[in-house]
């Protein structure tokens, strides 16, 4: 069904006999004007309710992180070390847009509700997994394809549509902002492993709590870029979306999609590969770069093409 079919008795008898909350309506009785009002207060503040949830979350889940990190510095320090690389592709990104480079606020502004709606993420997982490692052998592939790769890529694209959808202006916009929520939550999952490894250090004392973060730091840092890359293209195709509204939810599912696939590639990869090859911080490394490398190249492929038409507009007077 279209927004522009028309009820049967509506087309027949409209503006011959009053239809009414028969087949059509408009605002008459307090009830209505009630209704009107509310709809518009629900309409408006449900961004406000979704940040309200996450924040929720976000502190009833990392109180305990919040509290080490002021203890501890140098924990935070090291999470924001090991972001250093993501933070490098969001730059690059950035500073590459053929249009106009996008404001500091909206940036922040999508980096802290990506942190925020991380949370959401974190409580599915957490409710999840049990279940999925219950099936033997492909429990944990199916956690990835089914779980994580969806949902933490729904969330990420969460930050970028109620943060910055409304200041995209092109395309390409949206991949730098799908990059910024790339590199909020890998900020935040980064501290989170690095404050877990200071911590079970610290209890089982099998080694220096700092030396345990400072390995932990090192890993998560060949992890960011992969997020900071997955949620680029959620975004590209959220923007893409924006300008061609007669299919947004389609575009938008395919981004997500995109998204969620390589992300959950990723995962599995690294979980099952080491059951079959030797594995070791270099083998990671070096699977980590190529993976990367690929997933990196598609985009870079896609932006060009984006790039080059837009050069080709520019020249013809027409940006």
């Amino acid at each position: 069904m279209t927004d522009d079919q028309t009820d049967p008795v509506k087309a027949a008898l409209s503006g011959s006999i009053d239809l009414y909350d028969i087949a059509s309506w408009d605002v008459r009785s307090p009830l209505d004007r009630v209704s009107v009002s509310l709809y518009g207060l629900l309409h408006a503040s449900r961004r406000w309710l979704l940040i309200a949830v996450g924040v929720l979350l976000f502190f009833a889940q990392l109180a305990a992180t919040v509290l080490l990190v002021v203890r501890r510095p140098s924990v935070g320090v090291l999470a924001t070390l090991s972001a250093l690389p993501a933070l490098a592709i969001v730059g690059y990104l950035w500073y590459d847009d053929p249009t106009i480079r996008e404001p500091i606020e909206p940036l922040a502004i999508t980096f802290v509700l990506a942190i925020v709606f991380a949370s959401i993420a974190a409580l599915f997982n957490t409710l999840l997994q049990p279940l999925f490692r219950l099936v033997p052998v492909v429990g944990m592939a199916l956690f990835f394809f089914v779980v994580v790769g969806p949902i933490e890529e729904t969330v990420k694209w969460l930050g970028i549509r109620v943060g910055a959808f409304d200041t995209i202006d092109a395309v390409v916009d949206g991949v730098v902002y799908g990059a910024v929520a790339g590199l909020g939550f890998a900020t935040i999952e980064n501290l989170l492993y690095i404050s877990q490894g200071y911590l079970q250090a610290t209890s089982t004392q099998t080694a220096e709590p700092v030396l345990a973060a400072v390995q932990t730091a090192t890993s998560r840092a060949f992890v960011g870029p992969g997020h900071v890359l997955y949620s680029s293209f959620a975004g590209y195709y959220l923007g893409l979306a924006k300008f061609n509204p007669e299919n947004k939810g389609p575009i938008v599912v395919k981004g997500i999609l995109i998204a969620a696939l390589v992300h959950a590639i990723y995962n599995t990869s690294v979980t099952y590969l080491p059951r079959i090859v030797p594995w070791n911080l270099l083998t990671f490394v070096g699977f980590v770069v190529v993976f990367d490398a690929v997933v990196g190249y598609a985009l870079y492929r896609k932006l060009s093409r984006y790039k080059h038409h837009y050069h080709e507009t520019e020249a013809a007077g027409d940006p």
